[in-house]
Order: C-alpha cells, then sequence, then structure tokens
C-alpha cells in the first residue's frame, strides 16, 4: 500500500521544464497545427460576410413629452404635473421602439432584400439591385424567395427556391405569388442582363430583428447626448436605418407637438367662450348689488363712515362738556350774593354763540364794578347805590334765564348728535356684510378675469409654438459606419486560431499522456530506493551486438552500465566469477538485450564471459546469437556430466563463451531446483571473470527467485514506455524483501524526440509452455506510429 501511495505520489510531481521539452518534442505537430488552423481561419475570413458598426450622436431635449403631461404642458405654471417630467431614458426607450423602428424598416423597405450568389459567396445588392419590389398591400406576413432573370429588360422569368421556373412576366405587372401580390420593376431599363435572387421575409419579424439589434445608449450619466449603434452586413443599409430612425423619431415628436398645441388652441378657445359668458354674469351682479345697497366704492364710504362717526364722538363730548359747565355756571350765579363777579370766561364760543349769556354776564361784571366805585363814597343806601343793585338784581335774572336757555339749547344739540352717532354707527356695522357679499362677487369676478387672461396670452403662446415646432433632438453626428469590421475581427480570428494551433496537438498529447500509465524516463524511477544502475537508449537494430569499435548512445551507455557494476560488485573475492543475473517484470522489457550485449561488452574489455540462457521457458538468446538447439535444460534433465560439450563459443570473441537455454522443458522450476545447478555455478565461477544469466520475468513465474542465491547482483531491466508504473511496486517489494541479492535496476529502451531518438524493434509473446512465452518481433516503425508517438 505504502509503495503504491509513493508512485502515486511521484506521478503527481510537476516539472515545468521536463514538461515543457515533452512538448516541445512534437513541435512539428504544433507547427502542422498551427499552419493548417491559420488556413482554416483565412479561409474563413475570406468568405464571411463581415458586419460592420455605424454610429449616431443625438442631442436629446430634457422636457416634457407623451400623453396627458404634454397636453397640459401649457399649464405648467400650475405645477400640478411638475413631477412629471421626461427623463432621458424616456426618449431612449421611444428611439428604440418598435414603432420608430418599424417606419425606418417600412421607409426603407428593409423587410425586401436582393442578393446576387456567386459560387462561394453571396453578394447584398442594397442599393445596387437592378430591380425593385412594390406591394399592392402592406400586409407581409409570409416569408417568401425567388429569383428574377431577364435578358431583354422588359420580360423577366419568375423561379422559385429550388430554381424551377414558375412563369414569365411583365416589368410593372402585379403578380400573385406564395399569397403576396406585388410588381417587379426594372430600376433602369438599361439594364438587360438580371440575374437577382429576391428574399421578402414578413414585416414583423424584419421589425423585430432590427429592434434587437439597434443599440440606444446615453454617452455619460451627466449628459443628455445618446449615440445609437448598429451591427449589419452592408455600411449603407446601416447608416441609412440609422437616420431613418433619427428623422422618424424628431418627425414623430414634431407630430405628437403639433396635436398637442391644436389639441391645446381647440381647449383655449372653448375656455374663453364659457369664461367670457361667465365673467360677464360676474360683473352683472356686481353692478345689481352696488344698485341695491346705494354704494359706489364699499372702502371709500366706510371710511368716510369712521370719519364721521368720530367726529360726531368728539362734538358729543363738547356738547356734554358745555353743559356741565353752564349747569355749573348756573348754579354758581344762584348761590352768590349779587355783589360778587360772575366768571365771565368759562362759557366757550359755541355756548356764546348760542345765547346771550356771556354779554349779559359782562354787563352785570361791568356794573358791580361801578358800585364798587360808588360804594366808598355813597354808602349802600344811595340812591345811585340802590339803582345799581335794582339793575343788578334784574341782570342776574336775565343771566339765569339765558343760561337756562342756553342748557336747553345745548341739551337739544346733545340729542342730535346722538341720533347722528347711531346712524353713522349703523351704517359701518353694515359695511363688513356688505363687503363680505361684494367681495365674494369680487373674487369670482377676478377669477374670471385672470383665467380670462391667462386664457389669452396661452392662445398667442401656442399659436407661435405651432408655427414654429422644433424636433426633440438635435443631430451632432449623423450615422456613419466604420471602414474596419467588427466581426469577424480578422487580428481575434488569426489570433485564435493560432492559439488553437497549439492547443488542438497539446490537448491531444495531454490526453494522451494522461491515459498513459507507462514509465518514461528516469524520473519515473526517482521514488523508488532501488540503486539506479543506468538507462540504455533505443537503437535502431534490436539483434545488432556492440563491436570494439561501436560508438553509439547505446553501446556508450552499457559500458557505463559495465562501469556501475564494478562498484556493485567490488566485495567479490579474487577468483571466483563475478555472477550477474538479468531478469525483468513482465517480458518484452528487453532483458535478453541487455544480457547479450552486457555480456559483449564485458568481453570487448578483456575478461573471460560466460552468458548463460537460463530463460528455458521461452529462450530469446538464438534471436541475438546463432545456438544450437540443446544447452542448459537437456544438461539439467540427463544425467550427463559434460558440460564442455553445451557450450559455444562466440565467434569473433576470444573470451565469450555462452551456454544455451535447450529445448523448451516441461518442469522448468524443478529442473533449476535441481542440484546440478548449483554444480553448474559452482564450476563456472572458478572458469570465468564473469557469469551473465538471462532469467525469466519475476510477475510470471518464480524461476528467477530460485536460482537468485547464486548472483552477486541483479540487473532488474525496466523498459521505458512498456512497464505500467504500478507494477514497479514488484521490484521495489523484492528489493525491500532481499529476495534478489544485490539488485540494481536499469531503464531501457529510453529515447528522444528532434534527432536524438534511438529505438529498435523487438516483442515478446506469451502464449505457451507455463502460461507464457515470448518471441521476437522485430518491425520498422511506420510514419504513422512516429507521428503518434508509438514505440513498437
Amino acid at each position: 500500500m505504502d509503495n503504491n501511495q509513493s508512485f502515486t505520489k511521484q506521478d503527481s510531481e510537476f516539472n515545468i521544464k521536463e514538461l515543457l521539452f515533452k512538448y516541445l518534442a512534437y513541435w512539428y505537430y504544433f507547427i502542422l497545427s498551427i499552419i493548417i488552423c491559420l488556413l482554416v481561419a483565412f479561409l474563413y475570413l475570406r468568405y464571411t460576410v463581415p458586419n460592420y458598426s455605424a454610429t449616431a450622436t443625438l442631442l436629446v431635449k430634457d422636457d416634457k413629452k407623451g400623453g396627458l403631461v404634454s397636453e397640459m404642458a401649457s399649464f405648467s405654471e400650475f405645477d400640478m404635473l411638475g413631477k412629471i417630467k421626461s427623463t432621458v431614458d424616456n426618449e431612449i426607450e421611444i428611439i428604440k421602439s418598435r414603432t420608430i423602428v418599424g417606419l425606418a424598416v417600412k421607409e426603407l423597405e428593409l423587410n425586401v432584400s436582393y442578393f446576387n450568389e456567386g459560387r462561394l459567396k453571396t453578394s447584398d445588392l442594397y442599393n445596387n439591385t437592378p430591380i425593385r419590389i412594390i406591394f399592392k398591400d402592406t400586409i407581409q406576413r409570409n416569408l417568401t424567395a425567388f429569383k428574377v432573370k431577364s435578358t431583354d429588360g422588359r420580360i423577366y422569368s419568375l423561379y422559385n427556391q429550388e430554381d424551377k421556373l414558375i412563369d414569365e412576366y411583365k416589368f410593372g405587372q402585379f403578380i400573385t405569388y406564395n399569397k403576396l401580390n406585388f410588381a417587379v420593376i426594372n430600376i433602369d431599363d438599361k439594364n438587360r442582363d438580371i440575374d437577382t435572387h429576391v428574399v421578402i421575409k414578413s414585416l414583423a419579424n424584419t421589425i423585430q430583428g432590427y429592434y434587437r439589434k439597434l443599440s440606444v445608449k446615453t454617452l455619460s450619466d451627466n449628459t443628455s447626448v445618446v449615440e445609437l449603434s448598429i451591427v449589419d452586413p452592408v455600411k449603407a443599409r446601416a447608416e441609412d436605418f440609422l437616420n431613418s430612425v433619427i428623422r422618424n423619431y424628431n418627425e414623430d415628436a414634431v407630430k405628437d407637438k403639433n396635436q398637442i398645441f391644436k389639441n391645446t388652441s381647440r381647449f383655449i378657445e372653448e375656455r374663453l367662450k364659457i369664461i367670457s359668458t361667465e365673467l360677464d354674469t360676474v360683473e352683472k351682479k356686481a353692478e345689481n348689488y352696488k344698485k341695491e345697497n346705494r354704494i359706489t366704492d364699499i372702502i371709500s364710504e366706510a371710511g368716510l363712515f369712521l370719519q364721521n362717526a368720530t367726529e360726531f364722538e368728539r362734538k358729543l363730548i363738547d356738547a356734554g362738556t358745555q353743559i356741565k359747565v353752564v349747569e355749573s355756571l348756573k348754579e354758581d350765579v344762584i348761590k352768590n350774593p349779587k355783589t360778587e363777579l360772575i366768571p365771565g370766561n368759562i362759557l366757550t364760543t359755541n355756548a356764546a354763540d348760542a345765547s346771550n349769556a356771556p354779554l349779559l354776564i359782562e354787563e352785570y361784571n361791568n356794573i358791580i364794578l361801578q358800585r364798587e366805585k360808588y360804594l366808598p363814597g355813597a354808602g349802600p343806601d344811595n340812591l345811585n347805590v340802590r339803582e345799581i343793585d335794582t339793575q343788578l338784581e334784574a341782570l342776574k335774572n336775565n343771566i339765569i334765564s339765558s343760561l337756562d336757555r342756553l342748557i336747553n339749547t345745548l341739551e337739544i344739540n346733545q340729542r342730535e348728535l346722538i341720533r347722528q352717532q347711531n346712524k353713522t354707527s349703523s351704517k359701518i356695522s353694515e359695511v363688513p356684510t356688505q363687503q363680505r357679499e361684494y367681495n365674494i362677487i369680487q373674487r369670482q369676478q377676478t377669477i374670471k378675469e385672470a383665467l380670462y387672461l391667462f386664457l389669452l396670452q396661452k392662445r398667442e403662446e401656442t399659436a407661435i409654438s405651432l408655427a414654429s415646432t422644433a424636433p426633440n433632438s438635435k443631430i451632432i453626428d449623423s450615422a456613419l459606419a466604420s471602414n474596419i469590421p467588427v466581426s469577424p475581427k480578422g487580428s481575434l480570428i488569426y489570433l485564435f486560431a493560432f492559439f488553437l494551433g497549439g492547443v488542438i496537438p497539446f490537448s491531444i498529447l495531454f490526453v494522451r499522456n494522461l491515459l498513459d500509465t507507462k514509465i518514461h524516463g528516469s524520473r519515473d524511477l526517482k521514488n523508488l530506493s532501488i540503486p539506479f544502475l543506468g538507462d540504455v537508449p533505443r537503437t535502431e537494430s534490436s539483434n545488432e551486438l556492440i563491436s570494439l569499435n561501436s560508438r553509439s548512445s547505446t553501446a556508450e551507455s552499457l559500458r557505463i552500465v559495465r562501469t556501475n557494476l564494478e562498484f556493485m560488485l567490488s566485495q567479490v573475492p579474487e577468483g571466483i566469477a563475478k555472477t550477474i543475473f538479468v531478469t525483468s517484470t513482465i517480458p518484452k522489457e528487453g532483458k535478453t538485450f541487455i544480457s547479450v550485449n552486457l555480456a559483449t561488452t564485458i568481453a570487448l574489455s578483456g575478461k573471460k564471459v560466460m552468458l548463460i540462457g537460463m530463460d528455458i521457458r521461452n529462450p530469446k538468446l538464438d534471436e541475438y546469437i546463432d545456438l544450437p538447439s540443446k544447452g542448459l535444460s537437456n544438461y539439467l534433465s540427463t544425467n550427463s556430466t559434460n558440460l564442455e560439450s553445451y557450450i559455444v563459443k562466440q565467434q569473433g570473441f576470444d573470451n565469450f563463451d555462452v551456454l544455451p537455454p535447450g529445448i523448451i522443458p516441461p518442469n522448468p522450476a524443478e529442473l533449476l531446483m535441481s542440484s546440478k545447478i548449483s554444480e553448474l555455478f559452482n564450476r563456472l565461477k572458478s572458469e570465468y571473470d564473469y557469469i551473465i544469466v538471462d532469467t525469466a520475468p519475476v510477475s510470471l513465474v518464480t524461476d528467477t527467485l530460485v536460482v537468485a542465491k547464486y548472483a552477486h547482483s541483479v540487473v532488474y531491466v525496466a523498459r521505458d514506455g512498456h512497464l505500467d508504473k504500478q507494477m514497479l511496486n514488484i521490484p521495489q517489494m523484492l528489493y525491500e524483501d532481499k529476495k534478489l541479492p544485490n539488485m540494481a535496476i536499469l531503464l531501457n529502451d529510453t529515447h528522444q524526440k528532434r534527432g536524438y531518438g534511438y529505438g529498435y524493434g523487438y516483442g515478446y509473446g506469451y502464449g505457451y509452455g507455463y502460461g507464457y512465452g515470448y518471441g521476437a518481433e522485430v518491425k520498422k516503425r511506420s510514419l504513422l506510429d512516429r507521428i503518434f508517438g508509438k514505440n513498437k
């Protein structure tokens, strides 16, 4: 379990450099794939119809539009609809609406397409068509395609989609085909050779298609500049479509505004008639109210009433004061002696005007002063004094009477003032009611007048607006199509083709490597604790023996292996042959090839070498060396002790002997367990310097394990690209359990690409004996095998 985990861990290790060189070894696949993909990209760009992008920019006016809001736009001062303002987003939705797109499609007749079919490419004849289709009705729901051919410019032949002749017609003649009533018009009578394909699409589907292709967006969040764009194979058609959309949008906006202004003007005229009648009624009502209440100006009369009331109040106070003064004076006149002076300056002018009391008082006071002059000299009994007293008595009575009359006059005046005051107060108390009632009438009159004047003003404004209606947008840039197609983009297509050309072989190689569980290179052996003896590259000839002058990489690698083995066999005593067993996990790993060439390499160094074919189940030595049929199995199965009769001297070598495996016995394991094996090795170890033994694979039979005790070292061969990684646990377990002495592993049939490849072809075929056997299968690698990296 631990060994399997270690091998799995080994597989998961990642070396970028090694991975890079692994794929670079197949550089020619990448070059070929890239060239093919670039060629396909070129053909695709050559025969694919390019699409071009056309753009136009508008400055959209962000004012009110649409429905009730627009119709009431003249009454914006009321601000009843002030919060319902159109935005640029609303105008964008209007521009790209199906209604506007439909108007453009109908105007340009975009549901009818004209084509000229070439051998590989079909060209759209948008503005270069020699004919034109005119419909008798505007409803085209069916998809129809046909071909028009003419050679004289007067009569044309109509063919269906299957290129079957339908009939011949005159240009301009209305015909019915596929439920469509239309006429074909020859635009230029000089055109006589006409061969045009016509495709008539459903108007609704065409509108829907252009609706989806049209893109409308603002250039930024802070502006009302809108960009319209569309992608189409024909640049002129894209430009015409955008210009038509803009034109129809503006015309629709102007038409909408004109309709709004007309409706508004009609509404204003109707309201003016109603308001005029209502205003006349209110004015007559105000006139009648003033007549009934005998008023001209309520405010002015109310002010006069207040002024009179104040004056009456003042006079009433003065009258009361005068009455008090006169009463006090009368009382004083009655109480005082007749010889005292009477105050004469306390009566007001008004009081003096009302009677002769002031004159009488003045006269009375003068007589008293005169008496005062006589009295000191004449005495109170003087005749003149008495006469003066008589006059004084009479004047006093007259004064009292005059004061009484004055009091009566003042009281009458006071009562008149009270009456006037009450009348004025009554008038004042009626003013609020009159003012309120008149205000109601006046308010109605003011409202009607203001509304009447407002409608007159709006009527003039609407008339001016109707005469100078402006479109809803200003064209900043008319539609212009780019000369560089947006699709397919040549640079991106070539870049993608280049990338795909690299990805395809990479993916194939990656999948192949992913599914390949065989060992490849010494890296896969790193996790083994077995000593690594070296690797042997692939050779072109599997049965060629290494000679003294061989300078191939295989020969050099075997010399390195021989040198490494000397270090491993350094503990072998002198005089005893160094015995080396060569085995493998499964057949077809090249252990016999390694045995023969390793023995040859050592023999070329001047050492006496014995090569024993101990894989007696299915021997392979005769594929490399000419050997007799008798050998080890014959020696072990008989009682003969004459070993020399079975040993063969290899031609061309002085110190290279071979003990052939002999015939295939029915009991190979029993023969290898006989005592003669021990005698064999004891004898040969004393006669030779090296003994190389080609043994059977260890995963299928126990032959090698039976005789392993006679070995000083075991070379365990693992073939590159042949042995499954999971089977590496077999040599690892054998090494850990020490079942094979002084064991070392050798990697066989390693190969590199780019001129450094080596190989040899040989195979093993199990199928007889004790369940296995193998024979040579030397086969030259085909070109297909080399392309897909197969090693056979």
